[in-house]
């Protein structure tokens, strides 16, 4: 609330270096804030008495504005990148799919290894697993493994976090 919004009898008011003045009926505390030119802000209003401060409230609202703004520029938005696999896959191939992980933890991406069975590969889930830890190994001085190999239906996954 600011200014004449301000309804109630009495505030602890601070004035705009930050100092405490004392408690004042909110009339006198608005005519302190109009002296200096600024506004009259409740910064508290929990408290009893609300605590009001006398600033300049449209700096202060540009001020937050400003600091949300760089607050989300610094933010790291992390992608989850998917590399799918099979049980019979070849050198080359599985090399193509380790660079291209590769590149994708360097870029401070997560990697999703995914080896999918079908039919009767079911039967050599532990082939999958260890398909997974070569490539676990392949991309070890790119990423860590966040945990062990898990299967949810017929597919084995597995997730790599950029070091």
């Amino acid at each position: 609330m600011v200014n004449e919004e301000i309804k109630e009898a009495e505030v602890r008011l601070i004035d705009e270096e930050g100092s405490l003045i004392g408690i004042v009926s909110s009339k006198e505390a608005l005519q302190v804030a109009y002296q200096k030119n600024l506004d009259l802000v409740m910064i508290a209003p929990t408290a009893k008495p609300p605590v009001c401060k006398v600033m300049d409230y449209n700096k202060y609202v540009f001020d937050m504005a400003k600091k949300e703004r760089e607050n989300r520029k610094n933010q790291k938005v992390v992608n989850i990148k998917e590399v799918r696999l099979g049980l019979g896959i070849g050198e080359h191939d599985f090399q193509v799919k380790v660079r291209g992980a590769v590149k994708f933890l360097q870029d401070g991406d997560k990697v999703k290894v995914t080896v999918r069975f079908g039919g009767r590969e079911m039967n050599h889930t532990a082939d999958g697993e260890v398909l997974i830890d070569r490539f676990a190994n392949a991309v070890s001085e790119y990423g860590v493994m966040e945990k062990r190999p898990k299967l949810e239906g017929k597919r084995m996954s597995v997730i790599i976090s950029p070091k």
